[in-house]
């Protein structure tokens, strides 16, 4: 069965968001704005990201449930290195991390929703949601 466009387009932006996090934490952590010169050993910190992408690509639904719960672990890191970090360029990839962040969680949020909505009644149609007398 294929999947409706919503679900589709939710597993995209999800899977795009994870793979936006995880090029950003490499590229800030090794090159563009390294806490030490030469890189940071903080570049590890995007391995539990390159976990859930097998269940995001497969649409296992737990996956999206618990990485929407996971990912307020980087927005909080992002929220704090953008408010406090006196390199601007740090400072703005952490404004770019918290964007992806929140994107991240209303793609999970939308896709658990719309597929708990449509898996209640798979065969229902609007006719047959309507009460007769």
């Amino acid at each position: 069965m294929k999947p409706s466009p919503v679900v589709d387009w939710t597993r995209r932006l999800a899977v795009g968001s994870v793979l936006g996090l995880i090029v950003l934490g490499l590229l800030w952590e090794l090159q563009l704005a390294p806490l030490h010169p030469g890189g940071s050993w903080l570049a590890l910190k995007v391995l539990p990201l390159a976990w859930p992408l097998a269940g995001l690509l497969k649409n296992r639904m737990y996956t999206y449930r618990w990485v929407s719960l996971m990912i307020w672990l980087y927005f909080t890191e992002g929220v704090v290195r953008a408010a406090s970090d006196p390199n601007r360029i740090s400072a703005a990839l952490a404004a770019v991390q918290v964007l992806l962040c929140v994107v991240l969680f209303a793609a999970c949020a939308m896709h658990v929703r719309w597929r708990l909505l449509h898996a209640a009644r798979p065969d229902a149609t609007p006719q047959s949601l309507e009460v007769t007398r």
